[in-house]
This record gives C-alpha cells, structure tokens and sequence, in this order.
C-alpha cells in the first residue's frame, strides 16, 4: 500500500510545543510525516542543523509514524526525492497568511505536483514564535510553557556558551 506523506519543513530553531502540536496534527491525516530541518544560513540559527535534528528527535520520540531529517534545497525538489506530495505550514496568525501564501504559490509553480497544506496549532500556542522563545531565552525567562525542558536547557547553554 502506498504512503500518504507530507513534508513539514522549518528551521525548528528551536523545536517549540507549536512545532510539536503540528506534528500531532498531521499525524491525524498522513501515514507519515517527514519533519525536515532546513539548511537556510540566511536565517542565522542559533543552533547547528546537527542539534536542530537531535532536539527534535528527542521532542518527538514516541510518535509513530515520524522521520526526522535535514534538507538543502528546494522544499519541492526534496518532496520529489521523498515521493512527497504535500508540504506542511503552520498559520499561527493573520500575520503569517501573506508569507506562507507566497511561498505556498511560489511552490506551485516551481512543482505543481506539491501541494501546501495549512495547519493551526492550538490557540495556546498560536503566539509562540522561535524568534521570541530566543529573545525570552537570552534574558533568563521560564520556558518551560513554550518549550521542553530539554530544549529550554539547550537554549539556556548557548546563551552561557556565547557569554564566554
């Protein structure tokens, strides 16, 4: 029988409930999901591609039906080599609507084959952005409502480390 799988592709710089909440999500509908770790230097991330993936296959232990993995390239081009037909985003708010729908276009015509499919996380993370979970992190907050305490650790020893 042939999967049904979709693509969840991110920076997961750093994996946060949201993220994990989506997964969750997409296990509802797919057989498999692929959470694939972007490559993008552009973004700056905190963390290396290495930590990015070992974080999130520790936040994802346990669920059936998850490959972690890191990509280079284009996300349709990536779909293709997974015999993916569909990409996965998150639409937190209003705000993200206008980027996702660009990039989600921007996609289709690249590869008409790949669809996107938006998915919105419980509203109790609907605000929580990596970006912010940085920040908060930088000055010491408890993470520990936005992230596992595993990652919250992992944050708050980067920030230590770039104090030396």
């Amino acid at each position: 029988m042939k999967k049904n799988r979709a693509v969840y592709p991110g920076t997961f710089d750093p994996v946060t409930y949201g993220h994990i909440d989506l997964i969750k999500r997409a296990l509802k509908i797919f057989d498999e999901v692929i959470v694939a770790v972007a490559h993008n230097p552009e973004k700056r991330p905190l963390f290396r591609v290495e930590e990015r993936v070992a974080l999130l296959k520790q936040a994802t232990r346990g669920l059936r039906g998850i490959v972690i993995d890191d990509f280079g390239s284009l996300v349709v081009d990536y779909c293709r080599r997974k015999q993916a037909r569909v990409v996965i985003r998150g639409l937190r708010m209003v705000s993200d609507f206008e980027y996702e729908f660009q990039m989600a276009l921007t996609n289709r015509k690249l590869s008409d084959e790949v669809e996107t499919i938006f998915l919105m996380p419980k509203d109790s993370y609907a605000y929580v952005s990596a970006r912010l979970i940085k920040e908060a992190a930088a000055l010491g907050a408890n993470l520990s409502a936005f992230v596992p305490r595993f990652v919250e650790t992992a944050l708050k020893q980067k920030f230590r480390d770039a104090g030396k």
